[in-house]
Order: structure tokens, then C-alpha cells, then sequence
């Protein structure tokens, strides 16, 4: 009979990452997993406060599937037993890595996907004064991508110092709901000139009527307004790409939902993550295969990772280790 456990752990980052909403030093993280004789399935999700959820909170949810597990809950029926975020994510992925682990076939097979290849993660620049992002970003100049954390103003002094450091790398923003319409009006045509190819997030999920039917020189991203399919009908006169994370999606099931309903509506994707190790960004590298944007940079900003880790050739990040999970 499936055994099913999560345990909340603390993974310290090598520096402060800090965003519109605040900072933190360590990813805290809970770890499921589903132990069927010799094969455990294994997954992770982050608790994410602006979707009102707390670790305790969401242990406890997981939790409440380990009788349904036990006796043999399908992905199908988990769907509907959890609400899509972080809970739902960690056990629909430990109930993909268990299949891979009983059968034998790796998760991409099962699901019916293409094999994967490597993908090219963004490298997030941190929120900070102009001179210290500007900073981050010389150190960084050498990444294809760099996705820039921003708050309002002072945000095109940050823009135009990290350009000049890092010209030769695409840029994306994040404004992570820090902004209003006048720093969307104020911003757009100077952040098309220099080169930024997609602006995340600039208002409040609640607030994003303000965008209904308007055009700006730079694409409109939806990450807090875009959790599962559900969501893409109200996006359309919004937005033009979606950010898809396990997390908000609740698992990978929902996850590759999502990216089909969001590519046959026209939308263009982006496959991000929470603060997490290579096992939470693991799901994700199969999700991000052939978007147009990927974040899944988690890893590179742990101070220690799981063992295996996701294998990094610089912005380069590959397919997991079946050791990790798939």
C-alpha cells in the first residue's frame, strides 16, 4: 500500500533575493514522498503567502491525501480532491516520479511527450538599488537571458544601467504586481527601445482590467493573474504570454494542460518557478520544452541542492536525472 509523507525543509540561498513584495534568504520548502514497496516517488512545492497558503497549511493538506493514496488515488482523481497550488503540485508530481519508478519509463513516455532536451533558463537579477542590480547584471553578462526584478520607481534608471552593463543579453521584466497603469504608460516605449521583450506582471492580478483591449510596445506577461486553464478566457484582451508554474498550476498534470489550452489560444508561454532545488524546478524542464521563455533558475540560487542536482552548462539546464526525479 502507497506511503505517503512530507516534510517541511529550510534550503539556505548563497545571497538575498529580493522582489517588490519582499526578500527573503532561504527557499522553505515541503518534500512528498509516496513509498510503494522498493519505488518512492519523490516532488516538492513551495508555499507561496500571496495565494494565501503557509507550509503548515499546506503539510496538513497533503496529508490528507495519505488515505486516498493508500488506496490507490489516481493523478485523474487528485485533481478534484485538492484545489490547484503548491499541495496539489507536490503530489501529483511524486505520483508521476512513483510511475516512472514502478514502471520503468520515464515521466516524458508516460505522459506522452517528445524525449527532452536541454533549455535555456533566464538568470534573475535580484531587486536592488540601480548600482547594485547594475552589478548583478556585469556578473551575469555572459547568460543568454536575464530576468530583472523591478518595483516602480526608479525602474528605468535600473533598466537602462543593467542594458549598459549586460548589452549583449535578452532582458524580461518583472514588476510582480509593484506597478501601476502610469508606470505601464511611462515605462513601455523606453523599455521596447532598450531591447526588453516581455514586461511580467506590472499590476495587481485584481487590478488587470486596466489592460482590457490595450496594446504596448512590449509584450504583457500574466504570472499571479494565470493559475490553470480556467484562467485563459479572461486573459485574451490582457495579455499576450502566460507564466506557467507547477505551483500555481497544482502539478505537472495541470501544467501541460495549461500549456496546450494556452498555445491553441494564441498565447504565447513561459514555463517560470518558485524559490526552490532542482527536484521542485525538475517537472518544469519537461513543461519548458520549446516555450518561448524559461525561469527555472531556482537552482542557481541555492547555497546547497538535492543530490542529484539538475546539471546547469552555464544558462543551459538538462533534463533530470532519473536518481531525481522522472
Amino acid at each position: 500500500m502507497p506511503i505517503l509523507t512530507a516534510t517541511p525543509e529550510d534550503f539556505p540561498l548563497r545571497t538575498v533575493f529580493r522582489i517588490s513584495r519582499g526578500a527573503r534568504t532561504t527557499a522553505e520548502v515541503v518534500t512528498v514522498e509516496i513509498r510503494d514497496g522498493d519505488a518512492v516517488g519523490r516532488a516538492e512545492c513551495t508555499p507561496y503567502k500571496r495565494y494565501g497558503e503557509t507550509r503548515e497549511g499546506v503539510v496538513a493538506d497533503i496529508l490528507r491525501m495519505a488515505g486516498p493514496i493508500g488506496e490507490g488515488m489516481s493523478r485523474a482523481d487528485l485533481q478534484t480532491a485538492l484545489p490547484a497550488g503548491a499541495a496539489r503540485n507536490a503530489v501529483d508530481c511524486a505520483l508521476w516520479d512513483l510511475e516512472a519508478k514502478r514502471t520503468g519509463r520515464p515521466v516524458w513516455q508516460l505522459a506522452g511527450l517528445p524525449e527532452p532536451g536541454p533549455v535555456v533558463t533566464v538568470m534573475t537579477i535580484s531587486l536592488d538599488e540601480t548600482e547594485a542590480m547594475a552589478a548583478q547584471a556585469a556578473a551575469n553578462a555572459h547568460r543568454p537571458m536575464l530576468k530583472l526584478k523591478l518595483t516602480g520607481e526608479g525602474d528605468l534608471d535600473r533598466v537602462t544601467a543593467i542594458r549598459k552593463a549586460a548589452p549583449d543579453s535578452r532582458i524580461v521584466v518583472d514588476a510582480n504586481e509593484g506597478w501601476s497603469t502610469e508606470h505601464l504608460d511611462r515605462y513601455a516605449a523606453a523599455f521596447a527601445d532598450l531591447g526588453v521583450e516581455m514586461i511580467e506582471q506590472p499590476l495587481h492580478a485584481d487590478a488587470d482590467a486596466a489592460l482590457a483591449g490595450r496594446t504596448f510596445p512590449v509584450p504583457i506577461g500574466a504570472d499571479e493573474s494565470c493559475h490553470t486553464a480556467d484562467d485563459l478566457p479572461a486573459l485574451r484582451s490582457k495579455y499576450q504570454i502566460v507564466n506557467i508554474k507547477l505551483d500555481k498550476t497544482g502539478g505537472l498534470t495541470e501544467a501541460l494542460r495549461l500549456r496546450a489550452a494556452a498555445r491553441a489560444a494564441g498565447f504565447r508561454v513561459m514555463v517560470g518557478c518558485m524559490m526552490g532545488t532542482s527536484l521542485a524546478m525538475a517537472p518544469g524542464v519537461l513543461v519548458a520544452q520549446g516555450v518561448a521563455f524559461v525561469d527555472l533558475d531556482g537552482p542557481l540560487w541555492m547555497a546547497r541542492d538535492r543530490d542529484p542536482p539538475l546539471r546547469f552548462d552555464g544558462s543551459l539546464v538538462h533534463p533530470a536525472d532519473p536518481a531525481l526525479w522522472g
